[in-house]
């Protein structure tokens, strides 16, 4: 067939899950009301509690921004298209919702890496960790953060506006996304393939080696430490960040590296919901369980009216 440019009439049918059950509608509701409510939770906390005006929850702040912003880009079309009888989006709607996904994805990369360097501060370099990370600094790291995921969805959405699809097309997803794109279009994927590979390595794999990095200089100054309960408190403040940082870069590796070889359409919709949905729901779990302060000014937002700023 030859490759006709009929993008600007193309309406992309999403295969990924089946449609008209209100199961899928209930689920998918629930995840995103769990992610919002855990997510503004921690804004609210940080916002509101003294203790909490320290750069480690300055960062978290914005992550929880991040994850709101990935599940309102992906769940809410999910949700309209699960009691439809026909699941679509438009060709712009598609590539909207593929920017503002790869802008949150390649945020997070960076915020992560700044993390966990500024973990690697507090407990390596505690003598100068108020200069290192003022507060100008951490606004500095944090616009970074963002610019640096609009720029690398800002190449993606660009090279995936030059593709061109023959006829009604069919996407095995649940949601726009740069791979699900390359497996339907009659263009050349060459240039968005080899500018994936390149962001892996640039937004992905560098800022994961910038955290490696910092953890192992974490875990030798730990090991370092004389007393247990020093060891037990400078590990506490790592290890819901370490959770996070395994289960979000996991997922993105399985979300935009494996091998075509290893395709199947069931696999690639569950990884995609792991890596897009469930994990940005995870993460205020995750931050609420295991950090001491975070739990402390959940309680007193609970059961202490007015003693947040004491």
């Amino acid at each position: 067939m030859a490759c006709e440019n009929q993008t600007n009439g193309t309406e992309f049918t999403l295969l990924g899950l089946s449609h008209g059950q209100p199961f899928f509608f209930f689920l998918f509701l629930a995840i995103y009301l769990t992610t919002l409510l855990g997510n503004s939770a921690i804004l609210a906390l940080v916002s509101l509690d003294t203790h909490l005006h320290s750069p480690m929850y300055f960062f978290l702040s914005h992550l929880s921004c991040l994850d709101i912003c990935y599940s309102s880009v992906t769940v809410p079309k999910i949700l309209a298209n699960a009691l439809s009888p026909q699941a679509t989006i438009s060709y712009r709607g598609c590539l909207a919702q593929m920017f503002f996904l790869m802008w949150c994805a390649g945020s997070e990369c960076a915020l992560l890496a700044v993390m966990a360097y500024d973990r690697y501060a507090a407990i390596c370099q505690p003598l100068h960790y108020a200069h290192t990370m003022g507060r100008g600094v951490c606004a500095a790291a944090a616009t970074g953060c963002w610019l640096w995921g609009m720029l690398d969805s800002a190449v993606h959405t660009l090279l995936a506006s030059r593709l061109s699809f023959y006829g009604a097309v069919q996407l095995q997803h649940i949601f726009c996304d740069v791979p699900p794109l390359l497996r339907v279009t009659c263009s050349n994927t060459r240039p968005s393939e080899v500018a994936l590979h390149v962001t892996s390595v640039f937004v992905g794999l560098s800022p994961f080696l910038l955290v490696v990095i910092s953890y192992l200089r974490i875990l030798a100054t730990i090991l370092r430490m004389p007393i247990a309960t020093s060891r037990y408190k400078a590990f506490s403040t790592c290890s819901a960040h370490l959770l996070v940082v395994v289960l979000y870069f996991v997922t993105a590796n399985l979300n935009y590296n494996r091998p075509s070889t290893s395709y199947s359409p069931e696999a690639d919709t569950l990884v995609s919901a792991l890596f897009c949905i469930v994990t940005p729901m995870l993460n205020p779990l995750i931050y609420s369980l295991r950090n001491q302060e975070v739990r402390a000014a959940l309680r007193k937002a609970v059961w202490g009216r007015g003693t947040l700023g004491s």
